[in-house]
């Protein structure tokens, strides 16, 4: 156990992580496995693990048809299904696997479709390409043009549920992780926290919204600044409005956003969302909840900055997005998808996300696959979006790996 030293009043370990998301837990995991008598601390800034994205995603185990078969989501995407399913399995965690139905919402988006299906295949993901009433079979409220998608391995989990059993297991293996431990600062290795300072031969950066802000005081993410989009989603109301299947459209292939869909909990609930919608500050979860005026400035001019000149339509998503703050607007995106259904059954708010989305300053464009920078003295996590959660035990063992280099470089 890492003790502090009384003399400098600075604490000490070989490994210090910062932030205990489901990223930073299964990093600091892996590292234990693979250096068993190393002392690694994970710091959380919140007085519990997953306040932020890892306790307040969607709860989706995706597949991973959606991405390119070069990207790293592609890959850890479809290991990462496998993983969690087992993981979920072993410590009798409740799994809904409900599947998915991605359908067309008209003739134009079948290209999509076939698109999907051509990356499923190149992904080794099954996936079944079937007819329109093959897709009623599955969910007779589905609305689809001539074909659709089913995804047998999409299933939904409790996100906070598996957070705590990943906790758990942390702490058994003893890793010690801090709450209430704030990051501050950096000078050399050593960190400055609101609980002392604190020093480790490498450190770990996987703070999610501020991971750009700290990889900056290690000399990265110098072309990179984390953009926020706040994710809402509309619960179902009554409890007799029941979907056999989680349903999805086509989305936009050229941005990470997958639409406005519906999910089936873990418990048979349905909620439709989520929005993408352009946040002002980094937590602008919700009113002026964690209100921070210097962020305001920052992320506000780098928005209108994009209004002007973006590598992608910025000003179409933001005005579409921001539309969707209506029950109105969101249940009629979701009415292209199924039948029957009324806004007067959709009136309970989930818990807002925010989606640290990670823009590249140079070619103005967000980035749709994982990053990751580092030396021999730290690594920093950058762009962990969605799919992360399923991603993240075998995203984690790939972190790790290039830790392994890093060091053994040094060490050469």
């Amino acid at each position: 156990m890492p003790q502090p030293n009384q003399n400098l009043n600075i604490t000490t370990a070989d490994f210090i992580v910062i932030g205990a998301g489901v990223i930073g837990l299964n990093i600091a995991r892996e590292l234990k496995r693979r250096f068993t008598d190393s002392h690694i601390i994970v710091i959380e800034k919140e007085n519990e693990v997953a306040e932020h994205a890892s306790g307040r995603n969607s709860g989706v185990l995706h597949a991973g048809f959606y991405y390119t078969k070069d990207s790293l989501k592609a890959k850890f995407t479809r290991d990462g299904n496998k993983a969690l399913t087992e993981y979920c399995e072993e410590k009798k965690i409740a799994m809904n696997r409900c599947g998915k139905l991605v359908v067309a919402r008209h003739e134009g988006e079948l290209s999509g479709l076939n698109e999907l299906l051509h990356r499923g295949k190149q992904n080794g993901i099954e996936l079944q390409f079937i007819s329109e009433q093959e897709a009623r079979e599955i969910e007779p409220r589905v609305k689809t043009f001539a074909h659709a998608l089913f995804s047998p391995t999409t299933s939904s989990v409790s996100p906070k549920v598996v957070m705590e059993n990943i906790l758990v297991d942390a702490e058994r293996e003893k890793i010690n992780v801090l709450k209430g431990v704030k990051y501050l600062g950096r000078k050399y290795n050593k960190i400055r926290t609101n609980n002392g300072i604190f020093e480790a031969a490498y450190i770990i950066n996987t703070a999610g919204l501020y991971a750009d802000l700290i990889a900056k005081d290690f000399g990265f993410s110098k072309n990179y600044t984390i953009l926020p989009f706040k994710g809402l989603y509309l619960y179902a109301s009554n409890s007799n409005e029941k979907l056999n299947t989680n349903i999805y459209p086509v989305p936009n292939l050229h941005n990470p956003f997958l639409g406005v869909h519906f999910t089936v909990t873990v418990d048979g609930k349905v909620k439709i969302g989520p929005t993408a919608i352009p946040a002002f500050w980094r937590e602008h979860y919700q009113g002026f909840s964690r209100f921070n005026l210097s962020e305001i400035y920052k992320i506000v001019l780098c928005e209108l900055g994009l209004f002007v000149k973006a590598g992608f339509d910025f000003r179409n998503l933001a005005f579409e997005e921001i539309k969707k703050y209506s029950r109105s607007v969101l249940t009629k995106h979701a009415s292209e998808l199924a039948t029957h259904i009324h806004k007067s059954n959709y009136v309970t708010w989930g818990k807002p996300g925010i989606r640290a989305q990670l823009l590249n300053t140079q070619t103005r464009k967000l980035e749709m696959d994982f990053i990751i920078e580092g030396d021999n003295k730290s690594m920093h996590v950058l762009n962990a979006v969605s799919p992360a959660f399923t991603c993240s035990i075998p995203f984690s063992r790939y972190v790790v790996d290039k830790i392994e280099v890093q060091l053994s470089r040094s060490h050469g």
